[in-house]
């Protein structure tokens, strides 16, 4: 498996970044590698969505679940868990899907992880992954899992990124094709 760089956005002060282009046929895997993304608010969550060609909706139809596990710094609190919140689950609703537990936004808060996109031009539903990790506010490193698929069989071809509320104050998105 080898991974090919097709492009990189960075984020300063944004309401939402993404990709337009380089999603197509070619790879029958895409993965976003999400660097530091640092939330102009706190307490916000880092979340996508996709779209497919002649649209830019970004409210395509996700089956989704996740879990959760967190361990603070003075090691007093520790929990694996399902994520139930709005947004980490989704059925078959159009909501952008939540990847990271909540963030804060002081100076040295982010989150950084992967998110995988499968075989977004097949005829079948579009698959994806998502693991990230999140320095917490409450000085926690927070390690979220996410899956599900795009109720959709039209080829993906846009992805958008944003925080539950405020900018991206910074981070910057790779992203690679995986042959």
């Amino acid at each position: 498996m080898g991974l090919t760089f097709i492009a990189s956005v960075t984020a300063s002060s944004s309401a939402s970044i993404g990709f337009t282009s380089g999603i197509d046929g070619t790879y029958n895997e895409y993965q976003f590698h999400c660097v530091n993304m640092h939330p102009a608010t706190n307490n916000v969550r880092f979340s996508f969505q996709a779209d497919v060609s002649g649209s830019t909706s970004y409210g395509l139809y996700i089956a989704s679940t996740g879990f959760r596990a967190l361990h603070n710094e003075a090691d007093s609190s520790a929990d694996l868990s399902y994520t139930a919140s709005t947004g980490y689950h989704q059925s078959n609703d159009t909501d952008y899907q939540i990847i990271n537990n909540s963030g804060g936004n002081l100076d040295d808060e982010s989150s950084s992880g992967i998110l995988t996109l499968y075989a977004p031009s097949s005829a079948y539903v579009k698959h994806f992954t998502s693991r990230f990790n999140t320095y917490h506010q409450a000085n926690q490193t927070v390690d979220t899992f996410a899956a599900g698929y795009f109720n959709t069989t039209t080829a993906i071809d846009k992805i958008n990124f944003k925080f539950s509320s405020g900018d991206i104050d910074a981070g910057t998105i790779y992203m690679y094709g995986v042959s």
